[in-house]
């Protein structure tokens, strides 16, 4: 099971960790951050697909054909694991190294789009202090770790869980109902 856990993890954390360093680059250097949250998702989700794999295939060349749901849920969620934390290492280089002043710049874009929005003076207000403690906490590594996992904790666990209840089968062979 390791083996499988660190391969197909390790694939979906380089394709994750390679989307988002590129996604980062495109919108640092144009300041054009509108859609990059859905396609983030969009890209986590691809990745994910070989949670789906990986449990597939620990199912049928490890475990004889049969897999419960529990076991399923196990090995999608520790190749999630392994992807994720890929990601999170992934985002602090890139943050740290290549684009100490992200916060900053993403910020600016947030207050201007409030302003352009037309908001009123203490929506402008709130939303400026809001950003001002997002930065603020950002300045924290481990707040950094901590909001990157939660960011795609979603779609990490999501995935095994559909995974999980889509694979598990009881004897070889069976179908599971749809």
């Amino acid at each position: 099971m390791r083996r499988i856990v660190l391969v197909f993890g390790s694939i979906a954390g380089l394709l994750i960790g390679a989307f988002t360093v590129a996604s980062i680059a495109y919108c640092y250097s144009t300041n054009k951050y509108e859609g990059s949250m859905l396609l983030g998702y969009a890209a986590m989700l691809l990745a994910f697909s070989l949670v789906y794999v990986g449990v597939k295939n620990y199912r049928d060349t490890e475990n004889g054909g049969v897999i419960t749901f529990g076991k399923a849920f196990q090995v999608g969620i520790a190749i999630s694991l392994v992807a994720s934390t890929i990601y999170v290492i992934t985002w602090l280089i890139d943050y740290y190294v290549f684009v100490p002043d992200f916060m900053d710049k993403f910020s600016a874009h947030l207050l201007q789009e409030v302003k352009n929005s037309g908001a009123s003076a203490a929506e402008i207000s709130s939303k400026t202090a809001e950003v001002a403690s997002m930065k603020e906490m950002y300045k924290n590594p481990v707040m950094v770790v901590l909001f990157t996992y939660i960011e795609i904790l979603p779609v990490a666990l999501v995935v095994p869980l559909v995974s999980a209840l889509l694979l598990k089968r009881k004897t070889p062979g069976e179908q599971v109902a749809a």
